[in-house]
């Protein structure tokens, strides 16, 4: 009997030969789910509740038609934000010894005289702080001007209307939709959860965990605990990144062009203007992501703190 070779050996005991029966299941899954909810739209019932509801609730009659323009600059910045957040999340997930670290030069969180972290918390901190920072306009403006009521459930028909968009969305026949109106009732309680769920979450849980808040919490250890707000912050983190694919995968597959002019150019029509605008918001993200390095760090981490090796 031959030896197995080493490389194949090595994969077979790596995380990566999960995915052989992973993706596999995974197909399967996603195939029956299609068949069953195709089996059940074409059904008398499916075609009453559909009928019933067709996947969007009526909105308000203050909310605004449109989409203005502070709200795309808000969320292309939003954007940029949260890439390099996760980005420095998942660096400091995986638990390497930091070659260089940050500390205050002056201020009241001192642990056994200077408190020090890694450059990438630091720099993982001032984005979170740059993005909440991002985050209140939007808050403030959304209330001011009616947009509110586009991502917030109004009426309770939005839970049956939200099954339908996703029955529609499972049998691959996608509710028709102008997003430049009104959102389905799916994606309002995917922005709501975003806006209102996942994004306060992520603050509450960051700040638990901050170095700075760490000591002056421990009363909460009982009630609070750190390893709790690392396993929400975490999970937070993967339904950011779970969110993101599956919004960018529908905005490209249902009217590319229409959903970029919606969302960077502020306008209802099919031009190239939101499609260039989001290249552009592309490239600016790729800068960030290369920018992101200690080289380019240490100088502006310099300016606020003290860098030790």
């Amino acid at each position: 009997m031959r030896p197995v070779p080493a490389s194949r050996s090595s994969f077979r005991t790596s995380r990566w030969f999960r995915l052989v029966w992973i993706v596999p299941a995974v197909l399967v899954g996603a195939l029956l789910l299609v068949l069953l909810a195709v089996a059940i739209r074409s059904s008398d019932g499916g075609q009453r509740f559909l009928a019933s509801y067709p996947g969007q609730s009526v909105l308000p009659s203050f909310v605004p038609v449109g989409l203005p323009w502070w709200l795309n600059g808000l969320h292309a910045t939003n954007t940029f934000f949260l890439l390099l957040i996760v980005r420095t999340g998942w660096v400091l997930r995986a638990k390497k010894r930091p070659a260089v670290r940050w500390a205050r030069r002056v201020g009241p969180f001192r642990q056994n005289g200077v408190q020090k972290i890694s450059l990438t918390s630091w720099f993982h901190l001032t984005l979170t702080a740059l993005w909440v920072l991002n985050g209140i306009i939007p808050y403030v403006l959304l209330f001011a001007t009616g947009q509110w009521a586009r991502i917030v459930p109004t009426s309770w028909d939005i839970v049956p209307n939200a099954v339908s968009a996703a029955l529609q969305y499972a049998s691959l026949n996608w509710p028709t939709e102008n997003g430049w109106v009104d959102y389905n009732a799916l994606q309002v309680l995917s922005y709501f959860a975003i806006t209102f769920v996942a994004a306060p979450l992520a603050i509450i849980t960051g700040l638990r965990m901050s170095p700075a808040w760490a000591t002056r919490m421990r009363r909460f250890d009982t009630r609070f605990t750190l390893r709790t707000a690392r396993s929400l912050h975490v999970a937070t983190m993967y339904f950011f990144i779970g969110f993101v694919i599956v919004h960018v995968t529908l905005v490209l597959a249902t009217g590319a062009l229409r959903n970029l002019n919606h969302m960077y150019a502020g306008r209802d029509d099919q031009t190239w203007a939101g499609f260039w605008l989001f290249v552009l918001s592309i490239l600016v993200m790729i800068a960030g992501w290369i920018a992101a390095r200690p080289p380019l760090l240490k100088p502006v981490a310099a300016l606020t703190g003290t860098l030790s090796r």
